[in-house]
């Protein structure tokens, strides 16, 4: 079983929504043959709350707007460390940068096969590495001291 052309779209189209929010590391698993809930997983991530919601914001509006299609479930909205939609045949998590790394959805699904994104949202990989070199050399050059 493979994900369906719907679940494709979906995906599709939520990929490039996150990239245009500039969401870091966006990858996408064909989880149809190891989970009868869901065909596929989008991940994203942003380095903070604000974008986390910006991104998901963003992702909401497209497919409703584009595909016409409104997430069943939104969770996780309140501390938005985590956001979770699901529209059946997609789940889309963005997740702030810390709480990727933590739980790494991406060891979980790793046998499953990767979905083809858009070229934009396949620039963004590694982008979450790249930031947090970019504000570990800002925090050193601030010799520790607060903003």
């Amino acid at each position: 079983m493979t994900a369906t052309d719907r679940s494709l779209e979906l995906i599709t189209t939520a990929a490039q929504a996150a990239a245009d929010k500039l969401a870091h590391d966006i990858i996408a698993y064909d989880v149809s043959d190891v989970l009868s809930i869901t065909d596929a997983f989008l991940l994203a991530s942003a380095p903070n709350d604000r974008q986390v919601k910006s991104i998901v914001d963003e992702i909401e509006e497209r497919l409703n707007k584009e595909l016409d299609a409104k997430p069943v479930r939104r969770e996780g909205d309140r501390e938005a460390r985590w956001v979770l939609l699901d529209y059946v045949d997609i789940v889309v998590h963005v997740q702030h940068s810390e709480e990727r790394v933590f739980y790494a959805l991406e060891r979980l699904w790793k046998d499953c096969p990767e979905l083809e994104l858009p070229a934009d949202a396949k620039a963004t990989r590694g982008k979450a590495a790249e930031h947090a070199k970019l504000q570990e050399a800002e925090d050193a050059g601030l010799g520790g001291e607060w903003r």
